[in-house]
C-alpha cells in the first residue's frame, strides 16, 4: 500500500512540474504568408540573410500600416517559416540625417 502510495505521489508530483507544451509555430511559408495577409492585412516590409554555422535562414519583417500589427519570421531553405515574434503599435523610424563629425 505505501509503495503504490509513493509511486503514485512521484508520477503526479512529475507531472506537476513538466514543462507546459508549446505552441506549434512554424509551417510552410507559404501557409505563413497567406494567413498573414489574409487575417492581419501584412505585407514583408524588410527581410535579410543570417548566416549560420549549418545554414542561412532569412530574417522577414511583415507588418500592417492599417492595423498597426507586425510579425517577425524566420524562413528556412526547406521551405519553412517559424515566427519568432509579433506585436502591435508597429511604427517605422524616420531616417535621421547624420551630423558631420567635427573629429574628421
Amino acid at each position: 500500500m505505501f509503495k503504490r502510495l509513493i509511486s503514485s505521489a512521484l508520477v503526479f508530483g512529475m507531472a506537476a512540474i513538466a514543462p507546459p507544451a508549446r505552441a506549434q509555430n512554424c509551417a510552410p511559408r507559404e501557409i505563413v504568408v497567406e494567413r498573414l495577409e489574409r487575417q492581419f492585412n501584412e505585407t514583408l516590409s524588410s527581410a535579410g540573410l543570417q548566416s549560420g554555422r549549418s545554414q542561412d535562414v532569412i530574417i522577414e519583417i511583415w507588418s500592417s500600416p492599417q492595423s498597426g500589427t507586425f510579425t517577425v519570421l524566420v524562413s528556412h531553405p526547406t521551405g519553412l517559416s517559424c515566427m519568432v515574434a509579433s506585436g502591435h503599435d508597429y511604427f517605422i523610424v524616420p531616417e535621421h540625417k547624420r551630423r558631420n563629425d567635427p573629429a574628421s
